[in-house]
């Protein structure tokens, strides 16, 4: 009930009638019946809503606090979208997002940078239109049973950028799905490997391929020709193998450079290319050596006439700045058989064998291998179990030939050579029975036989009062074993005798090539007991600078095949100069071997070689044969104390030797043993210059020199007539011209001769 303000009337009559209701207990019974509570006096007692107010400030407090972790999580979820958008715009990989039918929803700037294309450009287009068309469409649908399946794929492929342009990369696709189960997005993440491919490819090029005419080398040649004998033993084609070697092309490296040599060879493997198929392998073996491979061939009459092509291709004329310079080949060729058992090395060996047959015939011309022939000679060989029962019946024997001084007569020591003792066909040489057991383990227990009794024979000389350092020469097969090392430690061991020096092992250089790490590891683990190690055959493999260091041999032991025709070939004669520079600049000794005459010896210290063996000092002789000769051994009177030649001398001993052989060459030729004629002009060799350098010195010999400056000009009018008269067929002139020439030639080398003795004696006079 209310009453207006200001009525005190009414305001006097309600509060009576509620008194009244108070008092009679009415009022009472209204409010327990309809309300149950007291009626509000004037004031409001605020106690009876705490417990709505409590309620009420906990619900604000919750939800402040889930307000302010909404926001926390809110804040978080930005951030982390924030950070994926950030490394999606940033990340130097591409990455494309693509519905489930595979049209391109999302891309990064990657993208655009590795594929040129911009994003417009792609939104809504599939990733097919980056296909480079190198992939097959069976590589894209392995692709796709791949990922549907596994969820994932990995893997490299060629795509193309928008200008045209290739490019490899490496791509990883994954699949996303939704709740329920089904495929909703693709994510493709790649990235550009060019650099890595063409590093790959630089690396693959290095390992396989020659860096200078970007032919395969022998690595790469080794596996393609195994792989075309296990293709012809398939089919039952054959495999034809050529083996050139340049003539003349030491003389261009000699005159005009290395610089030029290298142009040679590139424009050599480039004619050799082009004249070949596609299958066919062009490799360069190093140096001025190449080898051929042609695959698949159904008749072998044919490749003859490819080789003579080749021939006649490699002969043009090659101008390199304004300058003419000719180089022949001689080649030799094998035909495989899928019925042959030969391994790869072999079958190279063999046409090299062929190709020094055609040199030898003349080079310029191309010889092939007979394995009839060879079958028949290694027939005659005694086979391996007949070697193992000779090495179990003491049937093999040691011989030892001297290496000695010169100059000073002095003896350095023996080497060990081994001889069968046979007991029907007598005392034969290495070369009869020991390339039978070439890379076979028998040849490993036959080194280990001549170790033990070279080291023996060593004792007996040293009890007996003669100390002879001895050597011996070691297989490559028996140098590889892993145990080499301690085995040769403990043969030491059991020869107490032994000291530091006292035992050298020879390895051929060729043998020494095939694993230079490993022989350089062996050499240095045996000089640390004592044993020191020779180079053999020096030069007659791939000898490089880098080799030369790398092996800790103290000893280069130059080939006999050098020595030997040092009197005939100039080449020969440079051979043995250069190594010996090589020696001195090493720091390392050297012997020649093959010291077959007195003059021999005489041109070799001329040359500055002091250490010297052969037959000219000794043959091998067996051990105790060796006392005697000790007694009676005393160098050449022309050998003792001789000192190394004035550079007047040498240029007179190689003028003479150049000179000799410029006239047998040309002697061959006008008698028709030479298809083309050599340089005949003595005017151009090594002795024009040896007269020119007399004639700016004071030590010229007026009378003997200006003779043989006659002769070279009468030699140079006869051999030029001689060479018109050849070219008329006027043969009975000819005939009469070589008479002629042949006298004057001789007193020309007889003249400088004469000069050399007479130069040495007065060098020896004190």
């Amino acid at each position: 009930m209310a009453v207006a303000e200001g009525n005190h009337l009414l305001q006097s009559i309600l509060n009576k009638g509620i008194e009244h209701a108070r008092s009679s207990g009415a009022l009472d019974r209204l409010y327990g019946k309809w309300v149950g509570a007291e009626l509000p006096g004037a004031g409001v007692d605020w106690r009876g809503y705490w417990p709505y107010g409590g309620g009420l400030a906990l619900l604000v407090v919750l939800i402040v606090a889930w307000n302010v972790r909404l926001r926390q999580a809110v804040r978080h979820k930005t951030a982390e979208l924030g950070l994926a958008a950030s490394v999606f715009s940033h990340a130097r990989e591409g990455i494309v997002i693509t519905d489930a039918k595979g049209d391109i929803l999302e891309v990064n700037e990657a993208f655009t940078r590795i594929t040129g294309y911009r994003r417009d450009e792609v939104l809504g287009k599939n990733p097919r239109l980056l296909q480079s068309g190198q992939q097959e469409e069976s590589f894209y649908q392995s692709l796709w049973k791949e990922l549907l399946e596994k969820g994932a794929w990995e893997g490299e492929l060629w795509n193309r950028r928008k200008n045209g342009e290739t490019y490899p990369e490496l791509l990883t696709i994954s699949k996303v799905c939704d709740r329920q189960g089904q495929v909703s997005h693709f994510v493709a993440v790649f990235t550009d490997i060019s650099r890595q491919k063409e590093h790959e490819r630089q690396l693959q090029s290095m390992a396989f391929f020659d860096s200078l005419t970007e032919l395969p080398n022998r690595i790469l040649l080794a596996d393609r020709l195994r792989q075309a004998m296990l293709a012809a033993r398939r089919s039952g084609c054959q495999v034809s193998l050529a083996y050139i070697d340049l003539d003349g092309f030491k003389e261009i490296n000699d005159r005009l450079g290395h610089d030029f040599g290298d142009r040679v060879l590139v424009v050599i493997a480039e004619r050799l290319t082009s004249a070949l198929r596609e299958a066919d392998t062009v490799a360069r073996l190093g140096g001025d050596e190449f080898i051929i491979v042609l695959p698949e061939q159904n008749d072998v009459a044919t490749v003859s006439v490819l080789i003579a092509r080749l021939l006649r291709r490699i002969a043009e004329p090659i101008e390199i700045e304004q300058t003419y310079l000719y180089v022949s080949g001689s080649i030799g060729v094998v035909h495989f058989s899928p019925e042959d058992e030969i391994e790869p090395e072999q079958l190279i060996r063999q046409a090299d064998q062929a190709m020094y047959q055609a040199k030898q015939a003349g080079k310029n011309r191309f010889h092939i291998f007979d394995a009839e022939h060879d079958r028949a000679v290694r027939g005659h060989h005694e086979s391996v179990e007949r070697m193992r029962e000779a090495l179990a019946n003491d049937e093999f024997v040691l011989y030892y030939q001297p290496k000695v001084n010169m100059s000073t007569g002095e003896v350095v020591g023996v080497e060990a050579l081994i001889r069968w003792q046979h007991p029907e066909r007598g005392l034969l040489a290495p070369a009869s029975f020991l390339p039978v057991i070439q890379q076979h383990p028998l040849a490993i227990d036959l080194g280990e036989w001549v170790l033990s009794q070279a080291l023996g024979q060593f004792e007996a000389w040293a009890k007996a009062g003669i100390r002879l350092p001895v050597s011996v020469n070691i297989d490559a097969i028996h140098l590889q074993q892993g145990d080499f090392v301690e085995r040769l430690r403990a043969e030491i061991a059991r020869h107490p005798s032994v000291q530091h020096g006292d035992l050298m092992l020879e390895v051929l250089e060729t043998n020494a090539l095939e694993d230079v790490t490993h022989v350089a590891s062996v050499m240095k683990a045996c000089r640390g007991f004592g044993v020191e190690f020779a180079l053999d055959d020096f030069g007659t493999g791939y000898s490089s600078l880098t080799y030369l260091r790398h092996f800790p041999a103290s000893e280069l032991k130059i080939d006999r095949s050098f020595v030997r025709d040092m009197l005939d070939d100039p080449e020969d004669l440079t051979i043995l100069e250069g190594v010996l520079g090589l020696a001195v600049a090493f720091r390392r000794g050297i012997i020649a071997e093959g010291v077959e005459t007195l003059l021999h010896g005489r041109m070799l210290l001329a040359m500055g070689y002091q250490l010297g063996q052969g037959y000219a000092i000794a043959r091998p002789m067996p051990a105790k044969a060796i006392r005697s000769w000790l007694e009676s051994w005393r160098p050449d009177p022309a050998w003792r104390q001789r000192q190394r030649a004035r550079p007047e001398e040498l240029q007179a001993i190689y003028a003479m030797v150049d000179h000799r052989a410029c006239a047998a060459g040309l002697l061959h030729y006008l008698k028709g043993e030479l298809a083309d004629p050599p340089t005949v002009s003595s005017r151009k060799s090594r002795l024009e210059q040896w007269l020119s350098a007399l004639d700016e010195s004071s030590s010229r010999g007026s009378e003997h020199t200006a003779r043989i400056a006659a002769l070279c000009t009468v030699y140079d009018r006869l051999a030029e007539e001689a060479l018109q008269l050849k070219a008329h067929e006027d043969d009975e002139q000819v005939e009469q011209h070589t008479r002629q020439m042949a006298g004057v030639s001789e007193e020309l080398l007889d003249l400088l001769q004469y000069w050399i003795d007479a130069s040495e004696a007065i060098q020896e006079d004190p």
